[in-house]
C-alpha cells in the first residue's frame, strides 16, 4: 500500500513558475513509477508526465514538453513537478499517482493522491 499527498498548488500568473511536490509513504517508494496527471473542469483526467523508479526514464505529454520537468528524490520519498512558462490552459487539479508500469494510462496507476489546485490567471 502506498499513500501519496500532493502539495504546492496555488494561483500563479501566466508565464510564472511553480513546483508541485508529492510525498509518498512506504519503504518501497523507489520501486514505483510515479506519474502526474491533471484534470480541468469538464474534462477527463489527462496524463502530464511519469518518471521511472530509479529516475532514469522520464516521459512527458506534448503539451508540457520543454516547460515541465519531473524528478524524484527516493531518499525523501518525494516526486516533484517543476512547471515553467505556465499558461492559462495549465489550470487544473494536479494529481500524483504510483504504479508499476511506465505508462500514460491512468488506469494502470494503483495509488492516487487527492490532488492540488493550480490556477494560472492574471
Amino acid at each position: 500500500q502506498v499513500q501519496v499527498v500532493e502539495s504546492g498548488g496555488r494561483l500563479v500568473q501566466p508565464g510564472g513558475s511553480l513546483r508541485l511536490s508529492c510525498a509518498a509513504s512506504g519503504r518501497t517508494f523507489g520501486s514505483y513509477v510515479m506519474g502526474w496527471f491533471r484534470q480541468a473542469p469538464g474534462t477527463e483526467r489527462a496524463f502530464v508526465a511519469f518518471i521511472s523508479g530509479s529516475g532514469s526514464v522520464t516521459y512527458y505529454a506534448d503539451s508540457v514538453k520543454g516547460r515541465f520537468t519531473i524528478s524524484r528524490d527516493n531518499a525523501k520519498n518525494t516526486v516533484y513537478l517543476q512547471m515553467n512558462s505556465l499558461k492559462p490552459e495549465d489550470t487544473a487539479v494536479y494529481y500524483c499517482a504510483a504504479g508499476r508500469l511506465q505508462t500514460i494510462m491512468s488506469d494502470r496507476y494503483a495509488y492516487w493522491g487527492q490532488g492540488t489546485q493550480v490556477t494560472v490567471s492574471s
